[in-house]
């Protein structure tokens, strides 16, 4: 199983879910990967946060995802959102994801409910043991609240199918702490584009990318000169992406990026509510760092 973890590197965009008229897009989702796909990105994330996974639906979930897997078809890794704050319903997630050709899942901690360090242990070890499919944790407790300590993902990484982690906790000494606690197969992305950089010099081995939606081309060549430890190249794409980055955040993630990705033309700019369209101050913002990035 951790064979699967080679695959699982470099710049994997954590796609957003187009919408027309308060329903998934389906060509422009298609499109959106084929074109990341060309663009260099090493994998593809469907139905994460940045997808707009709470507000889908079960039915427009597992579509996301059976679409992601045959545009992509086999040519890159699919890591298939598929958590949950209830174990039961992150099973049936994860079995689809398995039943429709995913590559691996990508499983989130309780959020709302804040589990014990007990109670996520046997979150993931109950998905683990009931679907044999790679999964990568996600730690984020900025949305989450609950973080996975290093204690307890040292126990998880002994289950044989879980096989690394997505940390959005923007702390740099994870990844070290991580790789001495669960060994140097565990896969180690960063879930946070600014810190990225740092996370990779620690030894990390990709990032699941908000930015990446709209700069695939650029953060794969962020991530490969990562990877071929050229830290100066690296830095040069940093200073390019860092007020992207910032932009992107600028109001409650996916608002700026869809706008960003309208204005490449690669959806209408509309989310899904309770979340609001970009501001124009926000707009602003994603326009002036896309144009200084040379996108637009």
């Amino acid at each position: 199983m951790r064979n699967i973890g080679e695959r699982l590197r470099g710049s994997l965009p954590a796609l957003i879910t187009p919408m027309k008229n308060d329903t998934v897009d389906d060509a422009a989702f298609r499109q959106l990967v084929a074109w990341q796909i060309a663009e260099g990105s090493h994998g593809l994330v469907p139905c994460g946060t940045t997808g707009e996974s709470p507000t889908l639906s079960h039915e427009e979930h597992m579509w996301v995802i059976e679409m992601c897997v045959r545009e992509a078809n086999g040519r890159v890794p699919v890591i298939a959102g598929a958590g949950s704050n209830s174990t039961a319903e992150a099973l049936m997630l994860t079995k689809h994801a398995k039943e429709v050709g995913a590559d691996a899942v990508l499983s989130v901690t309780g959020y709302y409910n804040k589990p014990s360090q007990e109670g996520i242990y046997h979150h993931y070890a109950t998905i683990a043991e009931e679907v044999d499919i790679p999964i990568v944790l996600y730690n984020i407790p900025g949305r989450a609240v609950v973080e996975i300590a290093v204690e307890t993902m040292a126990r998880l990484s002994q289950i044989p199918n879980i096989v690394g982690v997505k940390d959005a906790t923007a702390n740099l000494a994870r990844p070290s702490r991580e790789r001495l606690a669960c060994g140097k197969e565990w896969r180690l992305l960063s879930g946070e584009d600014a810190t990225a950089l740092g996370y990779m010099a620690h030894g990390g081995h990709g990032c699941i990318s908000v930015t990446a939606n709209v700069a695939p081309k650029l953060c794969a060549q962020f991530q490969d000169a990562c990877m071929r430890g050229d830290f100066a190249a690296a830095r040069e794409f940093q200073d390019r992406l860092m007020p992207l980055h910032d932009a992107l955040f600028c109001e409650p993630s996916p608002a700026p990026v869809k706008y960003a990705a309208s204005l490449l033309g690669l959806c209408h700019n509309e989310v899904r509510a309770p979340m609001m369209p970009a501001t124009e101050a926000a707009q602003a913002k994603v326009r002036d760092a896309m144009i200084a990035a040379g996108l637009l």
